[in-house]
């Protein structure tokens, strides 16, 4: 053979050995989506990148075919395969969104299909920083030093006297005050509106967009407490560096059991409305109302209760009527500065304030809802013979209960001599509703609904009490002393708080979080005779006890387990945990302060950054509420804590054996903010397809997020799967 020749043959060898090479590969890859099974309603395949398989990114196929726009997100397996179950008979756009990448282009699909997906690497590290969760940007706020506290006020450095630390700083640049209602780090407050580019400052432009809506108040007030001068040069240095290009920390991708996690999305309510709760089910038996509608609450934007359908993807309302037509509205309707998605116009319309559901086990549906004005009726009033009026009488409540029956189709209004905010029922065979007043008042209260139910006498079924603490320490309750009196240890003593958290034990006690710094939970004692039986124990956030490692405050929202421990989301960046049981000094008496037991504290530093310069434990991630799964309705066992992450896209899962949570991230739209959360069981036998969690986007400001202005609330249920592609 020639020389020539055999160079030519060896050329063709090794072009066939490219050819059968570059076959292999890609017939791999297309007999890795034919592996994928699905069924007649699944899609399902593979995603892969410029560098292979994308492992850990999610999947979303959206559709407006149904009677309320839908969409299901499914993440990514090892292997970059996915499949997304049951969808129901429609046309889908279907696309990848992950970090690192953008979105790819949506490709139509239907059920039935084996749909391969191209992954689509972020060009720069700023396209792909666009999809991270608002705490990643929030986190690189520089945060005032610990040197520059107690503030020294307007003439000072600027920062408000009342803030002593830089911990109580932080409590309120999160739930306490500026993220209660809302992200910040979401696309929409990370950059300035261009509403007000003509101002010259970026501090003033910040004061501006403060003063908008009509929440403008509201957010000036809380911009005062930490002190206006300091707090608008803080945001305003952030949203800087931000537009010169300073970017967040990149967050991982989903990883082991967060890739099971299969998400549903509706929406509901109506574009310029907000949902501050949902309720699917009763909390103490998941099978209540087993595939029925889910119903929400409103709060100040609107007169009604969204309901969906999630079986047939339908939506509807049920109208909330007031007792009083002169009930005022919830907010201004007028004399606020214009909003750049708004203008002057007054999208919040409520006077019932509905706040939060709860349903019994009768399958209706009660909630906190205004009825009136602030003025009491006369049973509450000094000089009433009503037991409770008689040992603490009231003189104005700000909301007060109504009770829904899906049955009948009738709303029935309940009006009551205590602030109500949120609500629970008690293990007990008066399902009594127990309440929170939000904060303040000073008293809690209760409903008997077995009375009422027998009798409609609003007065004779509802009680109060204050919160009374034994300090003489003789275990009952005696004259007590007014919290703005010096304590006597022959007397018991009286405390100013009211519950912002409330839930009953099994224990048949009930304990209640306060919200301040360091912040509290109480628990309540009935006794045998509620009120004048009724005593209480406060047991403050170890923050600064040096007899524990336990560090943390701010509580917020709570609930208690099947063993009666509590759990407590904190401002520090935490997930809290309390257990009487482990207390070993006394709990009552002189000596009980509210430090009396740190040994009952643990604390779970929340996932994701921290604020820049700030070296204690914590998170910069923010917690309204959180909900303990008591049934194991989502799949990770019995008695699972789930905080809300509400800067950080997402439900946190805790197993606190490991100190380890599982993130449950909603990637799409960017901004999902929770303010609650319940499990229900649909079908006791269905496995992982019979049971979900369910919550709501509950941020005052859907039009900060993706999508702006077109961005409506949604139900979002939370599916956890064996495995990645189980059907």
């Amino acid at each position: 053979m020639t020389p020539t020749r055999r160079l030519w043959t060896g050329l063709s060898i090794c072009g066939l050995l490219i050819l059968v090479a570059l076959y292999t590969s890609t017939s791999a890859r297309q007999n890795a989506a034919a592996a994928v099974p699905i069924d007649g309603d699944d899609i399902g395949g593979v995603v892969t990148g410029p560098k292979g398989p994308e492992a850990g990114v999610w999947v979303i196929a959206e559709t407006t075919e149904l009677p309320t726009k839908f969409n299901r997100i499914v993440v990514t397996d090892d292997r970059g395969q996915y499949v997304i179950p049951d969808l129901p008979k429609a046309h889908y756009n279907v696309w990848v969104r992950g970090y690192g990448l953008v979105d790819s282009p949506k490709v139509p699909g239907v059920p039935g299909t084996a749909l391969n997906l191209k992954a689509v690497a972020a060009p720069n590290a700023r396209a792909a920083a666009q999809y991270y969760p608002g705490q990643y940007w929030y986190s690189l706020i520089k945060v005032p030093d610990k040197s520059e506290f107690p503030g020294t006020g307007p003439a000072g450095n600027g920062i408000n006297p009342a803030v002593k630390s830089q911990a109580e700083w932080l409590r309120l640049m999160k739930t306490d005050s500026c993220e209660s209602c809302h992200q910040i780090g979401s696309h929409g407050t990370r950059e300035i509106p261009a509403l007000f580019n003509s101002l010259p400052t970026s501090v003033a432009k910040w004061e501006r967009r403060l003063q908008s809506g009509q929440a403008g108040a509201n957010m000036m007030g809380g911009i005062n407490a930490l002190g206006n001068r300091r707090a608008l040069a803080m945001f305003a240095d952030w949203t800087d560096r931000i537009a010169a290009g300073e970017l967040p920390p990149v967050p991982p991708r989903p990883q082991g059991a967060e890739r099971n996690l299969v998400i549903t999305q509706w929406d509901w309510a109506d574009p310029k409305a907000y949902l501050h709760d949902e309720i699917a089910t009763d909390r103490l038996n998941p099978t209540v109302n087993a595939n029925g509608k889910l119903y929400g609450s409103a709060e100040i934007s609107a007169d009604y209760l969204p309901w969906l359908d999630p079986v047939n993807n339908t939506i509807g309302r049920v109208p909330v009527p007031v007792r009083d037509p002169a009930t005022p509205y919830a907010a201004p309707m007028s004399g606020f500065q214009p909003s750049p998605y708004w203008g002057s116009e007054a999208i919040w319309t409520s006077k019932a304030n509905v706040h939060n559901p709860m349903f019994d086990y009768k399958g209706r549906v009660w909630f906190t809802s205004r009825i009136r004005g602030g003025d009491h009726p006369a049973f509450c009033k000094p000089g009433s013979t009503h037991p409770s009026a008689a040992l603490t009488p009231t003189t104005a409540s700000a909301r007060q209960l109504a009770v829904y029956d899906p049955k009948t189709d009738k709303v029935t209004l309940i009006d009551t001599c205590y602030s109500t905010h949120h609500l629970f029922f008690a293990e007990d065979a008066n399902h009594t509703l127990w309440t929170s007043s939000g904060g303040g008042g000073g008293v809690v209260g209760w409903l008997d609904t077995k009375m009422f139910d027998e009798t409609h006498d609003e007065a004779k079924s509802q009680g109060w009490t204050a919160l009374v603490v034994d300090n003489n320490g003789n275990g009952k309750r005696d004259a007590y002393t007014e919290p703005n009196q010096p304590a006597d240890p022959s007397k018991d003593r009286r405390i100013d708080a009211g519950f912002y958290g409330v839930m009953p034990s099994p224990d048949g006690t009930v304990w209640g979080s306060v919200l301040g710094f360091p912040g509290s939970l109480v628990h309540l004692i009935p006794g045998s005779n509620p009120p004048a039986t009724t005593l209480a124990e406060e047991y403050q956030f170890p923050w600064g006890n040096t007899k524990t490692d336990a560090q943390g405050y701010g509580p917020r929202g709570m609930d208690v387990d099947g063993n009666g421990v509590v759990w407590v989301v904190a401002a520090s960046g935490h997930f809290a945990s309390f257990d009487r049981k482990l207390c070993k000094g006394p709990l009552n008496g002189p000596k009980a302060t509210g430090q009396q037991c740190p040994e009952g504290w643990r604390m779970y530093q929340t996932p994701g950054p921290q604020f820049k310069g700030v070296t204690d434990s914590g998170s910069a991630d923010s917690h309204y509420y959180d909900w303990v799964d008591r049934f194991d309705t989502l799949g990770l066992g019995r008695n699972v804590p789930i905080a809300t992450g509400n800067s950080s896209d997402a439900l946190l899962a805790l197993n606190p054996q490991t100190a380890k949570f599982t993130i449950l991230r909603v990637p799409y739209p960017n901004g999902f903010f929770a303010k609650g959360m319940d499990g229900r069981i649909d079908d006791p036998k269905g496995g992982w397809k019979g049971r979900a969690v369910w919550s709501t986007w509950a941020t005052r400001a859907p039009f900060h997020n993706e999508g702006g202005k077109d961005m409506q609330s949604k139900v979002v249920k939370f599916q956890m799967r064996p495995s990645p592609l189980a059907k």
